[in-house]
Order: C-alpha cells, then sequence, then structure tokens
C-alpha cells in the first residue's frame, strides 16, 4: 500500500507522466528520468525542434511520457499531453490494427481480391469524396482486380504513393501487384473504400468502434472534430514560421489521423498488450511479407537496391515496417508531413518501445541520436528513413 502510495506521488500529469525509476533500455542500460529530461532539450536546442511528444515503454507499459516545447511558437503555448498532433501516415499502424480486426473476425481475408467483394465495379460507385474514392481510371486496368488486402497493408499494390505523384495525376500500376515494394497511400485508401462499401459504414465509424473505444482513445479521428479547436499543436518551417493547420481533411485511411500523445500511448499499449486484436493477429501484422531492398524509402535512391540493411532483415509486414535485432523484431512506423514529424518502434520481446512525436521540421534530425539515448534503439535504418542527423558531416 505504501509503495503504491510513493509511486502515485511520483507521477507528473501537467505535460505527461514521468514514474521514479530508471528507465530500461533494450541493451540492459538505463537512463534516469532527470538525465533523458536533459539530453532531450539538449538536442532540441541544438537543432532547433520547436516542440516535441516522447513517451517510451518498459513492460509493455508506458514508464515514461513528456512532452516539450512550443504547440505555438508565436505564442509561446506550451504542449500538453492531451495536445493535438497531426498524425500523418501513424495513420496506417492505426489503420492496419483495424483491418487485422476484421481478419479475426472472419469478415476479411488477407488474400481474396477486393473486387470480389463488391457486387460491382468500384468505379461504378458514386463518388461520395472531393477525390479518392474516384476509381474511373480503374475502368482501363484490369490489374486492379488482383488487389488485395495483404498487398495493399505491405505496399505491393503497384500503385503510386498519391496519384498525383503520376505525370497525369492520374492511377496506374508501375508493377504488377503482389510483386514489389512500392510505398503506396492509394493502396490503403483502396482498401479503405471497399471496406466502406462492403459494410457501408464509414472508415471513422468502424474504427471508432473497433480501436478509439476500446483502446479507451477519446481526442483521436480521421477528421477533423470541433473540440480539438482548443488545444492543438501547429506545424513549424525549419525557421519556426508557421504552417497554416489543415482542418478540411477528409477521412483517408493512409494519413488524415489526428491525435494525441496521451491517445496514442493508449493504443499502442493497447496493441502490445493484445487488447484489440489477438497475438496470433498481432504476430501475423508483424510478419514479414516483403525484404526491402532499397537505399531510401523516398527520393530516387528509393528505385535503387543494395545491402545496407541486410544486417536487419529490413521488411515490410503488415502496415508496420520489421527489422531484426539481437533483442528481438522490432516493429516500427513513422510519419511525415508539413511540420510534423512522427517515429515509432516497439520490440515485442522486451515490452521496451517509444513513441516520438512533434511539430518541427527539424525534428527527423534528432531522431538517431534520441533513438539511442531514449531506448538504446541502434537498429532503426536511419539513411533509409532519411533522419540525416543535423551534426552529420558527409565524407
Amino acid at each position: 500500500m505504501i509503495k503504491n502510495i510513493l509511486l502515485l506521488i511520483c507521477l507528473q500529469f501537467l505535460s505527461g507522466i514521468s514514474l521514479c525509476q530508471d528507465i530500461k533500455r533494450i541493451d540492459q542500460t538505463s537512463i534516469s528520468n532527470k538525465k533523458l529530461d536533459t539530453e532531450v532539450e539538449r538536442l532540441m536546442n541544438a537543432a532547433k525542434v520547436h516542440g516535441l511528444a516522447i513517451t517510451i515503454f518498459n513492460n509493455n507499459r508506458p514508464v515514461y511520457s513528456k512532452t516539450f516545447g512550443y504547440k505555438n511558437l508565436e505564442t509561446k503555448e506550451r504542449i500538453n499531453f492531451s495536445s493535438n498532433f497531426y498524425g500523418a501516415s501513424l495513420s496506417k499502424a492505426v489503420f492496419a490494427v483495424l483491418v487485422m480486426k476484421l481478419v479475426e473476425e472472419g469478415k476479411l481475408d488477407l488474400d481474396k481480391p477486393l473486387a470480389d467483394y463488391l457486387p460491382k465495379p468500384i468505379y461504378e460507385y458514386p463518388i461520395k469524396t472531393k477525390w479518392h474514392d474516384n476509381y474511373s481510371d480503374f475502368k482501363e486496368l484490369p490489374a486492379y482486380k488482383k488487389l488485395t488486402a495483404r498487398m495493399c497493408l505491405s505496399h505491393t499494390t503497384g500503385l503510386p504513393n498519391w496519384r498525383w505523384d503520376n505525370k497525369d495525376q492520374k492511377l496506374g500500376f508501375a508493377f504488377e501487384p503482389g510483386s514489389r515494394y512500392g510505398y503506396s497511400g492509394e493502396g490503403m485508401v483502396y482498401l479503405q473504400v471497399v471496406l466502406e462499401r462492403m459494410f457501408n459504414r464509414s472508415l471513422e465509424d468502424m474504427i471508432k468502434e473497433k480501436i478509439f473505444i476500446p483502446s479507451g482513445m477519446k481526442n483521436s479521428s480521421y477528421t477533423w472534430q470541433p473540440g480539438f479547436e482548443k488545444d492543438y499543436v501547429t506545424g513549424h518551417q525549419p525557421d519556426g514560421k508557421l504552417y497554416e493547420k489543415d482542418k478540411d481533411n477528409e477521412a483517408r485511411s493512409a494519413s488524415t489521423l489526428e491525435t494525441t500523445l496521451e491517445d496514442y500511448t493508449k493504443f499502442t499499449e493497447a496493441v502490445l498488450n493484445n487488447k484489440i486484436i489477438n497475438k496470433t493477429s498481432t504476430d501475423l501484422m508483424w510478419t514479414p511479407q516483403i525484404r526491402l531492398k532499397s537505399i531510401q524509402q523516398f527520393g530516387p535512391n528509393r528505385l535503387k537496391d543494395s545491402t545496407l540493411n541486410d544486417d536487419i532483415d529490413l521488411s515490410y509486414g503488415l502496415g508496420w515496417v520489421l527489422l531484426k535485432s539481437p533483442y528481438g523484431k522490432g516493429a516500427f512506423k513513422e510519419g511525415h508531413g508539413d511540420g510534423f514529424q512522427h517515429y515509432s518502434i516497439l520490440f515485442p520481446e522486451s515490452g521496451i518501445g517509444v513513441i516520438l512525436m512533434s511539430n518541427s521540421d527539424n525534428a527527423e534530425s534528432i531522431f538517431k541520436e534520441l533513438l539511442e539515448i531514449t531506448i538504446g534503439d541502434k537498429f532503426t535504418p536511419w539513411y533509409w528513413e532519411n533522419y540525416i542527423p543535423y551534426n552529420f558531416q558527409s565524407e
């Protein structure tokens, strides 16, 4: 009883939670809360990172959650534990868990062509959104009939990241579906739209029922909500100037999650402890589907293969990227948008992980060092992610 009372006294709720005990890293070393605070502030100052939120997990439980810096540099408002962040591609990890829940319930087969679930071709359905459910291009692309949920989650559809990346801004296939890796938000959204047609329910409705409510996520949505107005963070350019906050996104599985450090911590804890999907489903989600050989994930080097990451068996699972380390597998997902840079990696065998969320274009330049300091992660392929350190000196 006394021990529990002392533990409660050690909790700090103003900008997050930090427990009194030292934080364990995957390499069996540890770091104190005070030392970590100092190191985080040092890195933020050195790289001019305007805001940052961190949660660290030990034994599959959060032992450190804290926010640093500003949600708006001009007003000097500080980030809170419940401040809303644009989640960018962290959206994909949450959506992947929803899909795995549907698979677990027997409502979806990962390998059944998605076109076979619909009574008519998807391009014959009325368009309900500004653009993302417009599949008129598929009339001339019979390869779309081969697409499966597994391909969509593992980024092997052959579709572009976004249709406007193509010169003609139309949907098209860069390669035979299922034959290789190519990061694709369009693939994720196609899966979303098929599910919405199948069940006659919106993404928001399904994900609220199966993810947000079971996880206790009260301040998350795939569309902007009026309640977010009272406490949200603004994205910052490298020089500290503010981006205009985008509030008119339609719900897209690949990119429009709005969430908080508190909520994403709850989601991550639920995944680590099999509270949403069972262990069999989680293990399948974190099973390699295709090896990743590219030098970098994006840019010209995405088309150049190498052996740089062979030592970690870099692979894509179902909605999450995977690596191999001496301490077991690592499952990670990043998020990147104007003024928002996020990264989360979990080592499920050790119960250790970290969430990094930032509203600064400079944040990725400290991710390599932050991962090493927080949880001893020296395995994240920082060059593949283009997390070039702020003090990096090329030879």
